[in-house]
C-alpha cells in the first residue's frame, strides 16, 4: 500500500485563529516537513552536464529559480556535492530542459541515484539533442530549453558561517531553444506547454490556467517588454 500524507482538500482554507510557529533548527514537530510546502509551486531545473571525462549526466532540481534578468541567469542548489553540482563546476557548463506534464515520467526516471558515468539520458531512454553553445546536451522532447556557462559556484554557509553541504550553481544563458508551437502571439505558452513544477511532500502542479494584472508601475498598460 503507498504511504499517505496530508492533502489540502478544496472546501478547507487556512485560518488565522490556528496558529503554528516552530524554529527550524528545534524541529517542526509535525509528521511531515512543511518547507518544501510552504515555498511552492517550484519550477523543476531538468539539468544536463558533462563531467571531466565527457560523461553525460542529467537530473532534475527542485531547487531552482531564475535570479536574474539582463544578462538571464539561472540557478540550481544541490544539497550535497551531487553529479551535476559537480560537473557544472568542474566543466564550467550545463542546460537546463523545461519540465512538463508529458515529460513527467522521463523526468522522474532521471531523478534515480545512478553511479557515476552513468547517463540517465540512457538508462532512462531520454532523447538528446545536441546544444549549439555548450558541450550537454538538451532533452530532445523538451519544448524549451537554455544553455548555460557557469558564473558562480559555492557552497552555503548558515548564518554562524559553518559549511551546510549545500552548494549553489548559477549560470548565464548563453542560449535558448524554444519550440514554435508553444508560442502564441509571440509569448510563450506555458499551458501549451504543459509546464509542471514541485510542490511540497510528493506532489507536483501543472499549470492549466494563468491571469494577468497590472503593477504600479506599468501606468495601466501592459508596456512592451524588449
Amino acid at each position: 500500500m503507498s504511504p499517505s500524507w496530508p492533502r489540502a482538500g478544496p472546501a478547507r482554507t487556512c485560518s488565522r485563529a490556528e496558529g503554528l510557529f516552530y524554529e527550524p533548527r528545534n524541529g517542526h514537530g509535525l509528521p511531515w516537513d512543511p518547507m518544501k510546502a510552504i515555498v511552492a509551486p517550484r519550477p523543476i531545473g531538468w539539468i544536463s552536464t558533462i563531467d571531466a571525462g565527457g560523461r553525460v549526466n542529467l537530473a532534475p532540481y527542485s531547487y531552482f529559480a531564475m535570479v536574474h534578468n539582463a544578462p538571464p541567469m539561472i540557478a540550481f542548489g544541490s544539497e550535497g556535492l551531487k553529479h551535476s553540482a559537480a560537473n557544472a563546476r568542474a566543466t564550467g557548463e550545463f542546460t537546463f530542459s523545461l519540465a512538463t506534464r508529458a515529460l513527467f515520467d522521463a523526468m522522474n526516471a532521471s531523478s534515480g541515484s545512478q553511479p557515476e558515468g552513468v547517463s540517465e539520458f540512457e538508462d532512462a531512454a531520454i532523447p538528446a539533442a545536441p546544444s549549439r553553445m555548450v558541450r550537454p546536451p538538451r532533452v530532445a522532447g523538451s519544448p524549451a530549453a537554455l544553455e548555460c556557462r557557469v558564473v558562480h559556484a559555492l557552497e552555503l554557509q548558515d548564518q554562524d558561517g559553518r559549511p551546510s553541504n549545500g552548494f549553489l550553481t548559477i549560470g548565464q544563458v548563453v542560449g535558448v531553444h524554444i519550440d514554435e508551437r508553444c508560442l502564441k502571439d509571440g509569448r510563450f505558452d506555458m499551458v501549451a506547454a504543459g509546464t509542471i513544477a514541485r510542490c511540497g511532500y510528493r506532489d507536483y502542479t501543472q499549470v492549466t490556467e494563468l491571469f494577468e494584472a497590472l503593477r504600479p508601475t506599468d501606468g495601466g498598460a501592459f508596456p512592451p517588454v524588449r
